[in-house]
């Protein structure tokens, strides 16, 4: 699927999130139009649901990566890494506001989330979508990832490359890149 350029004023950035980032994250979560949001998860969701759903997706075997357009979170990739499996093996999720779609901030932040997961040990990293949803099953196939699909659902696998000392430069780079930004943001926000 081709993307197109986001508007010339559009600046985005990419950052992992925190604990002080989950306000802007639930707000994103919020604004999905309702295919997006049915997309996200698997099924029509409430607000109250979301809620529930922000308050605890911040854990240990988490880290979100978000897309941030100014200082809103327009597109979000988490990666649940599930420490009860072996080998190693972690599952991924994707949301992005409709006006930001077919832009490519799904490709970048699934390059994000293939890297931390490398980085982790991760083997085997899993996507589910719904079969029609074709951005998704593109994005995965983009990655090389091995698509199986039962009963309307697509499931994406894909196995990171092993860490290496690239790999980590490349997300320390990352998130010091995250952590300027992020100051930045803080400092043109904050009262003079």
């Amino acid at each position: 699927m081709p993307t197109s350029p986001l508007p010339d004023h559009t600046k985005i950035t990419l950052r992992r999130l925190w604990p002080t980032d989950m306000t802007l994250y639930r707000e994103h979560l919020l604004r999905l139009d309702p295919v997006s949001r049915h997309s996200r998860f698997g099924g029509g969701v409430s607000d109250a649901y979301i809620d529930d759903y922000v308050d605890t997706s911040l854990r240990l075997d988490t880290l979100i990566y978000g897309a941030f357009d100014g200082s809103s979170v327009v597109a979000a990739g988490e990666l649940r890494i599930l420490f009860a499996a072996w080998p190693p093996t972690a599952e991924t999720a994707f949301s992005v506001e409709h006006a930001y779609q077919a832009h490519g901030l799904g490709d970048l932040l699934l390059t994000k989330i293939i890297t931390a997961a490398r980085n982790r040990g991760i083997m085997t990293l899993s996507m589910q979508c719904l079969s029609h949803n074709k951005r998704m099953r593109h994005l995965a196939q983009k990655h090389h990832a091995e698509l199986k699909t039962v009963d309307g659902e697509t499931e994406a696998k894909l196995e990171p490359a092993m860490f290496n000392p690239l790999s980590y430069f490349e997300e320390w780079m990352g998130e010091a890149d995250g952590a300027f930004s992020r100051m930045f943001q803080w400092k043109q926000s904050s009262p003079h």
